[in-house]
């Protein structure tokens, strides 16, 4: 078994004889093991030998006996696993070991086979944590905000000290700023991340269907309810959910979601029992809440109990030194996803780009940089392609009296100047000029005509 070699199990026991019978039988087994006589060597020990497993007589002789090691080793080593042995050991002591943290208990005289299926079972349970921590990083690598402005590391800073805490959170902000992405990163910087990350859009949920929607109905309490409907609260058990668009709740939901505040209790719809439970709730809105609590439109105890920190996500506007740092995460993420080399966007085509006001934030330039991948056919993307793609700043818009009111209008007339161009430089050759920007000769014609460009 060399493969145990990589596992350290440590054993802190005032008895010599059951420290060298338990070490040479790990040994035999492939374990790196070590030993210690009591309390105080033993935090030392492992301190030193930083174990994966710890095997920890209760009484012990000196200044500290096994249950006050293991009371302070939890708090000083979360990650090593203990299980505590003893002579003879009562269901107190068991349970109260347990309580403080300890994987299992054994009697002695020890018993190799049952030892071989708890350091199995640990090990086992060990490599699951581990993984489930992997795939955790990688989670909130993969969703992580984007950028180094100021308004966004501020943002950043504010989710590093909300997440920690147990409290409501509003996040507010234009649409398309990455409210969601806010909410999602603090549940997974959480001690909630493990549990279940729920959303619900509040906006797309008709009113009569919002109650049951988030406390579940019970059975009968509704023609065809044939079965007990769980809802969004009985899914989030532990974890987060997230109400997206929180304004558009009705006063009946606001008050039963501010009683489940203050009792952490709940009833379904139609239901008698009351069920306990553990959720932290995340909302957004890119309405004015204050107003609405003003107008009497919004509960004003919700609004507090949500508002405890003011969040606001910033717009794109606010952070455009960001805006080429955004740009290359979505291209990657384009040519990815849909097989293209990678573009390279020119200083030019990038300045206009961070020109631009973004109404649509982030949502608008993800899907802003999608087109470009689309309409532009080379790996290079200038200023006319950027234009092609339909970006019109304050600039064009001043240049041009008849300002156009649609983007198929403003594609059209950059595509026209866009085949105008290639035309002009493939000296109008319509085959080589086909070739060059990736269009069927036939397809590129009837664009000519369309356009009304005259060929020499």
């Amino acid at each position: 078994m060399s493969e145990n070699k990589n596992y350290k199990i440590l054993i802190i026991d005032d008895e010599a004889p059951i420290r060298e019978v338990l070490s040479a039988s790990l040994q035999d087994e492939g374990y790196t093991v070590s030993a210690a006589h009591d309390g105080v060597s033993g935090l030392q020990a492992i301190r030193q030998f930083n174990p994966d497993i710890v095997f920890l007589d209760i009484w012990m002789p000196g200044d500290l006996d096994g249950i006050q090691v293991l009371n302070q080793a939890r708090k000083e080593f979360p990650t090593v696993d203990f299980v505590m042995i003893s002579g003879h050991g009562t269901i107190e002591t068991a349970v109260k070991a347990t309580k403080l943290g300890a994987w299992d208990f054994i009697e002695k005289p020890l018993s190799m086979d049952k030892i071989s299926i708890i350091i199995s079972n640990v090990l086992s349970y060990q490599a699951e944590k581990e993984e489930k921590v992997l795939l955790l990083n990688k989670l909130r690598r993969s969703i992580a905000l984007i950028g180094e402005a100021p308004a966004i590391m501020a943002t950043k800073q504010i989710i590093a000290k909300m997440a920690p805490t147990h409290s409501w959170i509003l996040v507010t902000g234009e649409s398309g700023v990455g409210k969601a992405l806010a909410a999602q990163n603090i549940h997974y910087l959480s001690t909630r991340a493990g549990k279940a990350f729920v959303d619900i859009n509040c906006g797309t949920v008709p009113e009569d269907l919002l109650e049951s929607e988030i406390f579940g109905i019970e059975k009968g309490a509704m023609p065809g309810v044939d079965k007990v409907k769980k809802g969004k609260l009985d899914l989030a058990q532990g974890g987060t959910l997230f109400l997206n668009e929180v304004s558009s709740l009705t006063p009946e939901v606001q008050h039963r979601l501010v009683r489940f505040y203050e009792t952490k209790c709940y009833y379904r719809v139609g239901g008698s029992e009351e069920i306990r439970s553990d959720v932290r709730i995340i909302a957004t809105t890119t309405k004015d809440l204050e107003k609405m609590v003003k107008e009497g439109r919004f509960s004003e105890d919700l609004y507090y109990k949500l508002n405890i920190i003011p969040f606001r996500m910033p717009t794109l506007r606010e952070r455009p030194e960001d805006i080429p740092v955004l740009s290359s995460f979505f291209s990657d993420h384009v040519a990815r996803e849909g097989g293209y080399m990678k573009k390279a966007f020119s200083a030019q085509a990038m300045e206009a780009m961070m020109k631009y006001e973004w109404p649509g934030n982030v949502r608008e330039l993800k899907n802003f940089i999608e087109r470009v991948y689309i309409l532009t056919p080379g790996e290079f993307v200038d200023l006319h392609d950027v234009r092609f793609a339909g970006l019109i700043g304050k600039a064009d818009e001043k240049a041009n009296a008849d300002v156009m009111s649609t983007f198929r209008e403003a594609r059209a007339q950059f595509e026209k100047e866009y085949l105008l161009k290639k035309i002009a430089e493939n000296g109008g050759n319509i085959s080589k000029t086909a070739e060059v920007i990736g269009l069927e000769r036939s397809y590129l014609h009837r664009k000519i005509k369309s356009y009304g460009i005259e060929v020499s």
